[in-house]
């Protein structure tokens, strides 16, 4: 991100925060609740933006080395994701061309080949077939042309992201639009995989997006965790086409008054989150960083799962091994920057706050007595959220309130 960009954020919560106003989209929508229980729709969702559009499925530290590997099945295609002996991203069908065995059955791992555990057809991490057992028994058949199937896939400005359709194509910048070289600015491909948090909830899946929309529950839902070092009320929101950036202040950015431009340090006294269209909230940068990955239930649209991937700087590793953990929360980072209660912090804040909140919502858009749920002047990553997910859908716009 460009210094100017970084200033131009901090003066304007600063200026939100002295005002004693949030950001203000000038409208307030209408969500139907149907949105989060129709059947019909969340089978459009998942064939349109889980079965044929680009998924991130990481960044570069879940492939670390050469012969790195991860398996994933959140979006109904069985994946196998390698780091070839060259350092090359690659990703194919986690299926054997034999009987559709699956030839990797560990979430992550380091191999140079796969091996199918039915008959021990073999593979290489570019996924060539190299040995069938007993072929002279198996009959004539061209290895060439029975390799894994590849599946079209990316590796820039630190994200790993794969097509679930062997016939798709994609480009990242594309993807990203004017956002590629802010997320590029972060060093996202230099951060440590750490370690990855599985939440599964009874919410819809952009219901669970939607406790990321807005700070103006943080000094109420959360006045005892993250409302004693964040503001809320405050909010820095631009949008990027299908995206966003989201920034909201920390408590530290009272102390920038009468201290030179020059000398402000945006990290410090600000937090921020992408929303990367369809599914995905991307914070940090830096020292650290979380991937959020919302999944459907394709079969229930009251339920979701969420995959939250922990990454933090080599540095701050380090860093946090010669600090012992002096047991007074993961709050106060710096005197306790113990990374598991990093990451349970921030789990549990997501699960048995924010979700808890969207599970008691999806219980009153079941009942289909509540029509419709508001999203007020203060909320505009909502409004741009759903809005985009139904223009994809070829759907109207919310309904404007009043």
């Amino acid at each position: 991100m460009k210094r100017e960009k970084q200033i131009s954020i901090l003066k304007e919560l600063m200026r939100q925060l002295d005002e004693k106003v949030n950001v203000d989209a000038g409208v307030q929508y209408r969500n139907p609740a149907s949105s989060y229980t129709c059947k019909d729709l969340a089978a459009k969702e998942w064939k349109t933006f889980f079965q044929n559009h680009p998924q991130i499925i990481g960044l570069s530290g879940d492939l670390p080395e050469p012969g790195s590997y991860l398996t994933i099945e959140d979006f109904g295609v069985p994946v196998l994701a390698t780091r070839d002996n060259d350092g090359e991203f690659h990703a194919f069908l986690n299926g054997c061309r034999h009987r559709g065995v699956q030839v990797a059955s560990e979430p992550r791992g380091k191999a140079h080949k796969f091996m199918c555990p039915f008959h021990n057809w073999t593979y290489s991490n570019q996924g060539n077939l190299v040995n069938i057992p007993r072929s002279r028994d198996f009959g004539d058949i061209d290895k060439s042309c029975h390799g894994l199937v590849e599946l079209p896939a990316q590796e820039k400005h630190g994200l790993l992201v794969v097509h679930p359709n062997p016939k798709g194509s994609f480009e990242i910048d594309d993807l990203l639009g004017d956002l590629a070289p802010e997320i590029a600015g972060w060093n996202f491909d230099s951060l440590v995989y750490h370690t990855e948090s599985v939440l599964d909830n009874q919410l819809n899946w952009k219901l669970a997006n939607d406790t990321f929309g807005e700070t103006y529950h943080f000094s109420r839902l959360h006045k005892n965790t993250l409302g004693h070092i964040f503001h809320g009320d405050a909010l820095a929101y631009e949008e990027y086409g299908r995206n966003h950036r989201f920034v909201f202040a920390t408590k530290n950015i009272e102390t920038l008054k009468g201290v030179p431009e020059e000398d402000w340090q945006y990290g410090e006294n600000a937090s921020w989150l992408y929303y990367l269209f369809p599914n995905v909230q991307l914070g940090g940068g830096g020292h650290d960083a979380n991937l959020i990955k919302i999944y459907p239930d394709p079969h229930n649209p009251g339920r979701s799962i969420t995959k939250v991937n922990h990454y933090f700087s080599q540095e701050f590793i380090d860093y946090v091994a010669e600090v012992p953990d002096d047991g007074k929360g993961a709050y106060e980072r710096e005197r306790n920057p113990s990374l598991d209660a990093v990451v349970e912090v921030f789990d549990s804040t997501i699960e048995q706050e924010d979700y808890l909140m969207g599970e008691t919502t999806q219980k009153s858009a079941e009942t289909g007595i509540v029509k419709e749920f508001i999203f007020g002047r203060n909320e505009p990553a909502l409004h741009h959220y759903h809005n985009a997910f139904r223009e994809a859908l070829e759907m109207p716009p919310l309904e404007k309130v009043g």
